[in-house]
């Protein structure tokens, strides 16, 4: 039987996201993040491409999103709770980390498991800050789907995208736990 970091264990199968809405300050400082961030780093990167990067912000860069996001969504005529939604990640929380997937030419490693690496960086990006104690969530919505968003306020290149947005701050509630998948339902064991 393999050594257990029960810690470990026991986190993973107690962790909850915290909201944006529920986050406050304080947010870890740029020493603090540089701990989350390489931890989020160590994620598997099948060929070591990198083919992810952060973009860090925080106060007036955090406003002037929230504001593009407003700008954004009027301009694109959607309704006013889309404006509200659009922009209230921004203003509710005290930091975010924008995982940018950033992709590399690669005969051996397919552009799919490039997508996979920044997905997995988002998740522990996400889960060191939760471990840290911070409250933390990871969150997309279609302005950081939209190009002309993106490209304008976080100046991505053309092949890049936003592979998630994780705010982090002080969690000022605990959501409820949310219902779980049934493991039996989405697994099949096979031994032959």
């Amino acid at each position: 039987m393999p050594d257990t970091n029960q810690a470990a264990i026991d986190f993973l199968l107690t962790r909850r996201s915290r909201p944006a809405k529920m986050l406050r300050a304080p947010a870890p400082d740029d020493e603090a993040l540089r701990v989350l961030l390489t931890a989020a780093a160590r994620s598997p990167d099948h060929g070591k491409l990198e083919p992810w990067r952060f973009v860090v912000l925080r106060g007036a860069a955090l406003a002037r999103l929230a504001e593009a996001a407003a700008a954004r969504a009027i301009e694109l005529g959607r309704p006013d709770e889309d404006i509200a939604k659009a922009r209230a990640p921004f203003d509710d929380s005290p930091l975010c980390v924008a995982v940018i997937e950033s992709p590399r030419d690669s005969d051996k490693v397919p552009a799919i498991e490039q997508t996979y690496s920044a997905g997995a960086v988002c998740l522990s990006l996400l889960n060191a800050a939760l471990a840290s104690g911070w409250g933390a969530s990871w969150i997309s919505g279609w302005v950081s789907h939209d190009r002309a968003f993106v490209e304008r306020t976080l100046s991505l290149e053309p092949q890049e995208r936003v592979a998630g947005l994780i705010h982090i701050g002080t969690a000022t509630a605990t959501p409820p736990d949310r219902p779980r998948p049934d493991l039996d339902a989405i697994t099949t064991w096979m031994s032959e």
